[in-house]
């Protein structure tokens, strides 16, 4: 089935209709049939955003980008609750090592779904449940939900941790509000750039409808973020980035602010109301992972850590720009 269409994004029209139709509407010259629909989509070629979507039934919202990829191309495996590695667990919180890909979170709109959908899109949240539930040994269904405190962005990887009580949920919050949660990560930006601290205040609305810092006093959130070099590499600078605040993209808007966007990042990449900076990388994905993690228990207290190696995809990015020569790469 070599069916091809542009990428398009979602009109107002379309807005509430599921994917199936949409496509069937779209491509109703080269796929008359439902059930040829159907086979486009089960065949993982679609994509909405930034992720392959094998949902049917799944309703998309207004502004969202759907793409069709070729057929025969290499997909991303789905990640599988069989895949995740479980770093720590106990009957308090569960930390888990998130792959690139994968929601942290769902959709307040989604929550209501079955087992059984949320299998065709899971996130990080069902995969660690189903994976907690294969490790003691119970039924999925007869677990309580993981409690969220803190998340990754989808392309981000790294460590995160689930509470799995109120009271874990409770002292890991108070944890991360009063900022002693540690929180570093890695990032690889072009060019050269120092170690630093950033501190400014983040609004929802820069002025373009992303994220961003203002001046204007007394608005925003305050953030901060302290900046160390990790390694210097031909036209590249891997950084270590220790969170003191955990704003929403806090790292990805300070890093494209100071002039130097994370690899890969195709939202913070344009600065406001300017060209997009140009990134010849070659990152499979937004360059940031969360190394390190950790905090006390939240029953007893004891100091706990972890850290993760960078994953493949981005460790051969960087064994290859380490090779390369000034100005090639």
């Amino acid at each position: 089935m070599n069916t091809t269409l542009e990428p398009f994004t979602v009109s107002v029209p379309e807005a509430g209709h599921t994917l199936a139709k949409i496509l069937r509407s779209r491509l109703h010259e080269s796929l008359p049939s439902w059930s040829q629909v159907h086979k486009l989509i089960e065949s993982r070629r679609v994509t909405v955003g930034d992720a392959v979507c094998t949902d049917l039934a799944r309703r998309l919202k207004e502004g969202e980008r759907v793409a069709i990829g070729k057929a025969g191309r290499k997909l991303p495996r789905m990640a599988t609750a069989e895949g995740l590695v479980i770093r720590h667990l106990d009957d308090q919180i569960v930390v888990v090592e998130k792959p690139a890909g994968v929601n942290s979170v769902r959709h307040p709109s989604e929550l209501e779904w079955s087992d059984e959908r949320r299998q065709l899109s899971p996130t990080l949240q069902d995969l660690a449940l189903w994976a907690v539930a294969y490790e003691v040994k119970r039924a999925p269904g007869s677990m309580a939900p993981l409690r969220i405190v803190h998340r990754l962005d989808r392309e981000t990887s790294g460590l995160l941790v689930f509470a799995r009580t109120s009271v874990a949920e409770r002292a890991l919050g108070l944890q991360f509000k009063n900022h002693t949660v540690i929180r570093r990560y890695l990032a690889l930006v072009a060019g050269r750039m120092s170690a630093r601290t950033i501190a400014s205040f983040l609004v929802r609305d820069r002025g373009d409808g992303r994220r961003g810092s203002t001046n204007l006093p007394g608005v925003g959130k305050q953030a901060t973020t302290h900046i160390a070099v990790e390694e210097h590499l031909p036209d590249y600078t891997l950084l270590s980035c220790r969170l003191e605040t955990g704003r929403t993209h806090q790292i990805r808007i300070h890093l494209s602010e100071a002039g130097k966007p994370v690899c890969g990042d195709k939202v913070y990449s344009q600065p406001l109301f300017q060209p997009m900076i140009p990134d010849h990388s070659g990152v499979p994905r937004l360059a940031l992972h969360a190394l390190e993690l950790g905090f006390a228990h939240p029953a007893t207290g004891a100091a706990m850590h972890w850290t993760m190696p960078l994953p493949p995809d981005l460790g051969n990015v960087l064994a290859r720009l380490r090779a390369a020569k000034p100005g090639t790469s």
